[in-house]
């Protein structure tokens, strides 16, 4: 199960958080914090997966931005290093060469590819047609 997803750039500010786990404000703050101080300074040799606590961090990089998924210590690293490459093709997709900016700027839309692909902390929907689909389907409404 998925706990929480984070998406920071390399100056530790979070862009996106999506939390499927009840944390106190305070305890998302220092979770943030930490994670960032992981693995923006870890060495490029290592695995994009790591222990932490008693979970399992797996995260990715792309340009300025780490996309980062804290799962339990039982879930396939793989499956959720392949969610992160899907959402950030889905964003790309969505926006055309998507940049920090439309992240910052367009929240509730990369949120709603993040609904579509994720439901209570699971993964529910793996094609890109199909996500790409529901948010033009959810354009058109608005």
């Amino acid at each position: 199960m998925i706990r929480f997803i984070l998406l920071q750039n390399r100056q530790g500010k979070t862009r996106l958080a999506k939390w499927y786990v009840d944390y106190d404000e305070q305890e998302k703050q220092k979770l943030q914090g930490e994670i960032n101080r992981i693995i923006v300074y870890r060495d490029r040799k290592h695995t994009n997966f790591l222990e932490f606590r008693n979970y399992k961090i797996i995260y990715k990089r792309y340009a300025g931005l780490f996309f980062s998924i804290c799962v339990d210590t039982t879930d396939n690293e793989l499956t959720y290093l392949e969610m992160i490459h899907l959402f950030v093709e889905v964003l790309d997709s969505y926006f055309s060469n998507v940049r920090e900016l439309d992240i910052v700027y367009n929240f509730h839309k990369a949120f709603g590819i993040l609904d579509e692909m994720i439901i209570g902390g699971e993964i529910m929907e793996t094609s890109k047609s199909q996500i790409l689909a529901a948010l033009r389907q959810v354009e058109l409404l608005e």
